[in-house]
């Protein structure tokens, strides 16, 4: 059974994420989505709400694709989390060269930690491309419309946690 890992914040799940999440599902018999903790993030939704958005949209794309999906919060490095849940890639998403740069020594220092997983890049369709989870929180709490970056569950979420 060949399982990848896509690790991410997801502060909230995007359409650019879940875009990710359907091409790499193509690749792998189980994706795991790695949740990060990251508390010095500074999160805008808790971990439990995250993997509770995260399980209702990957639900859908489970049985549209076949593939098992699962959120599993992390809290350790990257490459240890990849080893608990027996990955043999990591998926990325890449959005621009900018992001290239930071994942390319990400990478590098995985391969040091454990060469027997591969990492690969995913890129999201062109519409999906430039949202950012910081950017759609920002536009959520100045009173933007986010329905062109989210779903209507993590829309009505955003909603609900910043009181608009």
């Amino acid at each position: 059974m060949r399982i990848g890992l896509y690790p991410g914040t997801f502060d909230p799940i995007t359409l650019g994420h879940i875009d990710i999440i359907r091409r790499a599902s193509a690749l792998v018999d189980k994706l795991v989505i790695g949740v990060a903790i990251n508390r010095d993030k500074g999160p805008l939704f808790s971990l439990e709400e995250r993997v509770a958005m995260i399980e209702a949209e990957c639900a859908k794309l489970s049985e549209q694709t076949g593939t098992e999906i699962v959120a599993h919060p992390f809290e350790n490095l990257l490459i240890d989390c990849a080893r608990d849940v027996g990955a043999q890639i990591i998926v990325r998403g890449l959005r621009a060269v900018a992001d290239f740069e930071y994942e390319f020594q990400m990478v590098g220092m995985n391969r040091a930690l454990d060469s027997s997983i591969e990492t690969v890049f995913l890129m999201a369709e062109a519409r999906h491309q430039a949202i950012a989870s910081k950017l759609v929180k920002e536009i959520a709490r100045l009173g933007g419309d986010v329905s062109t970056f989210v779903t209507p569950l993590v829309e009505s979420e955003l909603r609900r946690q910043l009181g608009k």
